[in-house]
């Protein structure tokens, strides 16, 4: 399914104008939802009540938006009203200035979104890309959105630029709220510890690396329940936990580079041999059939896979 574009808008280069299209970078994976029933398991609605008289329900087609400007005290909005406040986008993407590449801290970055070049934009589009690469520079650039405005970073990507929607300064917490005690480590200390981070050092990032495991697990839980098992909580074993107690951290960091190298010299299971909850095709083993068939569970739905 081809990709569609969220708006068609202009990224502001000095004189230079580049059309571009802007689509989301990113897609929520699906969560596991359960929902709210009645004991007799029929579906509950949520619904509005009055504040003033709870026995009151208010239906969507009777509700208005107010803004709340003192202590219950709200100035209402028409729809024309909320429209006119909040429909103030813009279709330019205005640069304002060029800074070093890493210079933006990651706790700055909100959502991302890609950049592909519109009609008569892949020119200028792709001289902006590489002159990024070349300098090692991103551009910052102001950007209105749904009724915000946005400081954004444009950077080159392998295949084009991204926008980066990025946090004011009042939108992030200084960690100097949690008052950090420090401790100076000694040189022996830190030289363990510099030989486990390079012991499981790795090039590059992999996302493809990880799976969600605890959904998985979920998932194979909701699929033994259906087949009428009993879910059983796993117990957890408890990791040593430094609280009221005393560590030699030299030995912890001993014992962590002995555990890291025990696993990197065991070899890997292969992929296909890993084992992983069943998904809805291979549910149908003889060992469940032939348990379905003694006990007879009333029948169920298969799960939603919302």
């Amino acid at each position: 399914m081809a990709a569609r574009s969220l708006a068609s808008l202009s990224l502001s280069f000095g004189l230079v104008s580049i059309p571009v299209k802007l689509y989301s970078a990113t897609e929520s994976s699906a969560t596991v939802r359960f929902n709210l029933l009645a004991k007799d398991g029929s579906r509950v609605k949520q619904q509005y009540v009055s504040e003033k008289d709870p026995s009151l329900v208010v239906p969507r087609s009777e509700m208005v938006k107010g803004y709340e400007f003192e202590k219950d005290r709200y100035v209402i909005f028409t729809p024309d009203e909320l429209k006119a406040v909040e429909d103030s986008a813009t279709h330019t993407i205005e640069i304002v200035a060029f800074i070093p590449e890493r210079a933006v801290d990651p706790i700055y970055y909100d959502k991302a979104y890609y950049l592909a070049p519109d009609k008569r934009g892949a020119k200028p589009y792709t001289l902006l890309l590489a002159a990024m690469r070349e300098s090692g520079q991103c551009a910052l650039a102001k950007w209105t959105w749904k009724g915000k405005q946005y400081v954004v970073q444009v950077r080159s990507h392998e295949d084009g630029l991204v926008l980066q929607q990025l946090l004011y300064a009042d939108e992030v917490r200084s960690m100097k709220e949690l008052q950090i005690e420090q401790v100076s480590p000694s040189d022996a200390e830190v030289k363990l510890a510099l030989q486990l981070i390079d012991q499981i050092s790795q090039d590059s990032y992999d996302p493809a690396q990880f799976v969600d495991e605890e959904k998985k697990r979920i998932l194979a839980a909701i699929d033994a329940k259906i087949a009428g098992e009993q879910v059983v909580a796993v117990e957890h074993r408890e990791e040593a936990s430094g609280g009221g107690q005393i560590i030699d951290l030299t030995e912890m960091l001993k014992a962590s580079l002995a555990k890291s190298g025990a696993g990197k010299r065991t070899a890997r299971a292969p992929a296909e041999e890993v084992v992983t909850p069943m998904v809805a095709n291979e549910r149908k083993g003889a060992k469940r059939a032939t348990k379905a068939a003694v006990e007879a569970p009333a029948p169920a739905r298969a799960r939603s896979r919302k």
